[in-house]
């Protein structure tokens, strides 16, 4: 059966030429994320991808520096922010999304299936009945196939599942922005155990992404600086994954790929901040409501991960 998401996503970046997006990166060592400042040069409109709220969990204060980068370069641009852009609700930083939107405005947006993360997640963190977990705090959901526009900017959404339920790739002009289903070729693909994770999905939809025209160029969410590696690196190509990534390089069946990512998952630690991430994220970023003293409250689940 034909892909229509990846055909229509195919199609746009051959289309792209004079629709190049411009981007802007900001990698946060802390976590290893990178953020990404998309736009159109030509309206100056813009989407930013995955930002990161610092957060320190022996104290339990966060911080706005890594957002204020980002707010400082869209002002010095004189960008206006869109959207504000998930690939995934992250397990290993919290998301800024909710004070970028308060200082530059835009939607918050993440894939549809969102609502099987916080179905999960709500139940694990005993959410309570506050909690909605039909996707609302989000201002938009994305379903697979989906197109939008930064400005004049086309945008093609894939659903690209396996490391998360919900996890998209936003196809920008020319550019694909994978979140964590794959990252640079010298260090492979994401994990596929947490909840609803599931490695065979994952090599399915990181396969979808390398039917995309070589010259496509990928943006990682992560670089973890493999061994052999000196500089973070987080750009790369469909041509350059096929050949090389050290996990799904053509040639790899999908069953070769389920049984090593199964096993070296199960070699893996939980991320350090999966637990405040997954209940701040699975809200859209938005911390839960202060209890009746005032104070916000980050619940650690004891022997339930």
């Amino acid at each position: 059966m034909a892909d229509s998401a990846v055909a229509k996503a195919a199609a746009q970046i051959a289309a792209a030429q004079a629709g190049v997006p411009q981007i802007k990166s900001f990698f946060d060592p802390a976590t290893f994320t990178v953020t990404y400042v998309v736009h159109d040069p030509e309206t100056k409109m813009a989407a930013i991808i995955d930002s990161v709220l610092d957060y320190d969990p022996a104290s339990g204060r966060t911080s706005h520096a890594s957002a204020d980068q980002v707010i400082a370069y869209v002002a010095d641009k004189g960008l206006t922010v869109e959207w504000l852009l998930e690939t995934h609700a992250h397990a290993d930083h919290l998301s800024a999304a909710p004070y970028l939107q308060r200082k530059l405005g835009g939607k918050i947006a993440i894939g549809e299936h969102i609502t099987t993360v916080q179905d999960v997640f709500g139940k694990l963190f005993n959410a309570g009945e506050e909690f909605r977990h039909d996707g609302s705090d989000f201002d938009q959901l994305w379903k697979d196939g989906d197109q939008f526009k930064i400005g004049n900017l086309n945008v093609t959404v894939l659903h690209v599942p396996g490391h998360t339920p919900a996890c998209i790739a936003y196809v920008i002009g020319d550019a694909v922005f994978v979140g964590d289903t794959m990252f640079m070729p010298d260090y492979g693909t994401a994990r596929a155990d947490f909840p609803g994770g599931d490695a065979r999905t994952l090599y399915r939809s990181a396969r979808r992404i390398l039917e995309l025209p070589p010259e496509t160029r990928l943006f990682m969410c992560h670089d973890y600086l493999p061994a052999g590696r000196t500089d973070y690196v987080w750009e790369t190509t469909v041509e350059a994954e096929r050949a090389a990534n050290i996990h799904i390089h053509d040639g790899i069946t999908e069953d070769e790929f389920v049984a090593m990512r199964e096993a070296r998952d199960a070699t893996l630690d939980m991320p350090r901040l999966i637990l405040p991430s997954v209940q701040v994220n699975m809200r859209a970023g938005h911390l839960p409501p202060a209890e009746e003293n005032g104070v916000t409250y980050l619940k650690i689940p004891v022997n339930a991960v």
